[in-house]
């Protein structure tokens, strides 16, 4: 039997340059791109330290192959070209990759260049940002230079690679000859250290021949699927920790069975390891992954109890206090990993200091969010948060420099869509928190009402009333936060493209005007008869309801 396959090493830059040239590509079966920005990151940290990121798989291919083509999400289209090559297997990994070192995609991959005597961990210097978020932070090479941030867009010889950038950096820095040259020289160490890595990795490479059979293939594709699940750092402490007789799956899902919200919230058992890296720290606490696998058993023991208590804990004062009723408005999963560190440290408070601990949490909560303060570098900001937390707690002073150098523009609102996860997140859970009610049923909402009656977000002012009658409302605008608010699924389908003013008529008819005026007043919606809403006032809307929920975060963050 003729061999159907040969094994290769492929550089990274090569593969990427043969999906740029699209000579590279996926058959159309082949699911869509489905990794979030921080699997990305991390694939990216792994090939900086050399780590082996799993084997490729392709496939040769002609005019004549069983697959139809198609461009890897973000690449040139194919027009017709048909590509030697397609990925079988390394979709994810090769997407993600593409998108992060030729600038594609909703998201843009930086390196913090600082000089490595600073000591900044690589999962620290490697992070991202949404494109546009990006674009204004580091989008031309004053702001790179300054800040010393590399983009990782350029690495693969875009505008001569790193070199290009290095030479451009020091032509714009203001600093003297000596100071210049010592800078160029600990950009070069970096460089070497983490990101010559990369420009240097090999990614294991098997080819099949195109006479590979459809039966073949399909064998391959089951055997992949059913063996290709990553082990994480959770899995490796489990199998770590078994002769020891410490049994982290069980204690996992009694866990799970203890607290309900563990499971609704869909937490990750990694969380709670980072937590208690925090809680159950001998030296300076860290929860960044080399600390967690160096955890010991009396560790675990000390802190996994508390720790899952305290999950749980905060879980539920999200839900009570800052209208996190369900996970989808949650705007940061690690933010949970401080907060529920530093509330086991206090879990002894009784009477008085309990509430008052409760209060600072959650003024802690709303600063976090709305500054944004876990978009970067989390698990140092998680190490950071929970010494300055704890102190507060036990001490009351002082406040933790996320409460004291709080500052919050509310015309933010006016560009933050979904793809602003955390502020948009952060506010619509303000608006359940100030109590919102159900349009259709006006009862208030609850996270039984929500899933019962098919309650999302949605326009207040429709998109296509919007296209129609307003046509030069950007998009950004027309989908901003402050035009977005919880109805149901029934109240949904009957506004379709109306404009506000008929179908709140038409709810006022229903309702009468005082339960009318509490409903739009429950979502932080301005009322009256000259409301904005009844005038059909869009800008004018945007302005009171900008107001309303700003003064709003102003209150929840204030003492």
């Amino acid at each position: 039997m003729p061999k159907m396959f040969y094994p290769t090493a492929e550089k990274l830059r090569f593969l990427l340059e043969m999906i740029h040239n699209r000579e590279l590509a996926l058959p159309d079966f082949q699911r869509d791109f489905v990794w979030d920005p921080r699997a990305t990151d991390e694939l990216i940290e792994s090939l900086a330290r050399n780590f082996p990121a799993g084997s490729l798989l392709r496939i040769r291919n002609s005019a004549e192959f069983m697959f139809a083509p198609r461009q890897f999400a973000g690449a040139p289209s194919l027009d017709g070209h048909i590509p030697p090559y397609l990925t079988l297997d390394g979709q994810q990994r090769l997407t993600s990759l593409y998108q992060a070192f030729y600038g594609a995609g909703e998201h843009r991959y930086l390196f913090d260049m600082r000089p490595l005597e600073e000591d900044i961990d690589l999962e620290d210097r490697a992070f991202y940002e949404r494109k546009d978020r990006a674009e204004k932070r580091f989008g031309n090479i004053e702001a790179q230079a300054e800040q010393l941030v590399f983009p990782m867009a350029r690495l693969f010889g875009i505008k001569f690679g790193f070199q290009g950038w290095l030479d451009e950096v020091l032509e714009v820095r203001p600093d003297p000859q000596e100071e210049l040259k010592t800078l160029k020289s600990n950009l070069r160490e970096v460089h070497e250290k983490w990101l010559r890595p990369i420009e240097e990795y090999e990614f294991p490479m098997v080819t099949l021949e195109e006479t590979t059979s459809a039966e073949a293939i399909c064998t391959i594709f089951e055997t992949l699927n059913r063996t290709g699940v990553k082990l994480g750092v959770f899995d490796l402490l489990a199998a770590r920790f078994w002769p020891e007789k410490v049994r982290l799956r069980d204690m996992w899902q009694t866990a799970k069975l203890l607290y309900r919200q563990l499971d609704d919230f869909k937490i990750d058992p990694y969380y709670i390891l980072q937590a208690v890296a925090l809680y159950a720290a001998d030296g300076a606490p860290s929860c960044k992954r080399g600390d967690v696998l160096e955890l010991k058993v009396d560790q675990i023991q000390r802190g996994w109890k508390p720790i899952v208590d305290a999950f749980a804990q905060i879980l539920q004062i999200l839900r009570t206090d800052c209208g996190v009723l369900l996970p989808k408005w949650l705007p940061y999963r690690t933010i949970l990993i401080p907060m529920a560190a530093a509330w086991a440290v206090q879990r002894g408070a009784v009477g008085p200091r309990a509430g008052v601990n409760r209060h600072k949490l959650v003024r802690w909560f709303w600063c976090s969010v709305f500054a944004q303060a876990y978009e970067r570098g989390p698990n140092s900001q998680a190490a950071k948060d929970f010494g300055e937390l704890k102190r507060w707690m036990k001490e009351d002073k002082p406040e933790p420099e996320t409460v004291t150098d709080f500052t919050f523009d509310p015309t933010v609102l006016r560009q933050t869509t979904t793809r602003q996860r955390a502020v948009y997140r952060g506010t619509i859970a303000l608006v359940l928190h100030h109590g919102a009610r159900d349009f259709h049923r006006a009862a208030p909402l609850n996270a039984n009402t929500i899933v019962g009656y098919k309650v999302d977000d949605h326009h207040i002012f429709p998109q296509a009333y919007l296209r129609d009658h307003q046509p030069d409302v950007p998009p950004t605008l027309r989908d901003c936060v402050l035009n977005r608010t919880l109805i149901d699924r029934e109240t949904n389908i009957r506004i379709k493209s109306r404009p506000p003013a008929d179908y709140f008529s038409e709810i006022g008819e229903m309702l009468g005007t005082e339960k009318t005026k509490k409903l739009l007043s429950s979502h932080l919606l301005p009322i009256g008869p000259n409301s904005p809403l009844q005038r059909n006032e869009f800008e004018q809307f945007l302005q009171a309801r900008q107001r309303a929920i700003g003064q709003m975060i102003e209150a929840v963050t204030t003492a």
